[in-house]
């Protein structure tokens, strides 16, 4: 039981490693439909390493942040949808996508406690980003609803990935998941600073 943890790391290491590596995605694809709306979030590693670093974060906070966290970043985000799809200019699109990585990679790999508002706040202010890029892409028709119910829950589904993985690591291998989460943290830190200077 105490490898579970890593088996889990390595299993969603895989998985973002598979992905399409993208940068905000504004523009780019077929945009149809739930099911594109469901894949946008999951194709890009960008929001992929984002989204999970958010459930590790709110698990890492403990208590009523493990839903507070998750819930004000779709919340925002799914405004920022909003906000893309009405054409309103949003700059720094694909920089905010890029530093969002960095910043919640950072928050996990040491550990960072803020109150459970100050921590809404940093996920939320990171979300208009990542809703804009979704929302650039929705298409102004019926399906445009499905196609953002598609991302919300994509993206929801990714933050309790997160979410589970830092709670089963908690529990499963004491001070030892702790240290492999906030590798994961160093990690996708790491993999943010290289998405903004362009080198992924």
């Amino acid at each position: 039981m105490k490898k579970s943890p890593i088996i889990v790391l390595v299993a969603i290491a895989m998985f973002a490693a598979s992905a399409t590596i993208a940068n905000a995605h504004v523009g780019v694809g077929d945009t149809g439909g739930f099911a594109h709306g469901f894949w946008h979030p999951i194709g890009g590693i960008d929001h992929i390493l984002a989204m999970v670093m958010v459930g590790l974060f709110a698990a890492q906070l403990g208590g009523r942040a493990m839903w507070l966290v998750p819930a004000a970043f779709v919340g925002v985000m799914a405004w920022g949808g909003v906000v893309g799809f009405s054409g309103l200019p949003l700059p720094f699109v694909e920089l905010g996508i890029g530093l969002s990585i960095v910043v919640f990679g950072a928050a996990v790999a040491f550990g960072l406690k803020p109150v459970v508002a100050a921590a809404m706040g940093l996920v939320g202010f990171f979300a208009l980003f990542h809703g804009f890029a979704h929302g650039a892409e929705m298409p102004d028709s019926v399906a445009g609803l499905a196609y953002g119910a598609g991302f919300v829950i994509a993206t929801a589904l990714l933050h309790a990935a997160g979410l589970g993985l830092g709670l089963l690591a908690a529990s499963g291998a004491g001070p030892r998941g702790e240290t492999l989460i906030r590798a994961a943290g160093a990690l996708t830190a790491v993999a943010g600073v290289a998405i903004v200077s362009g080198v992924i």
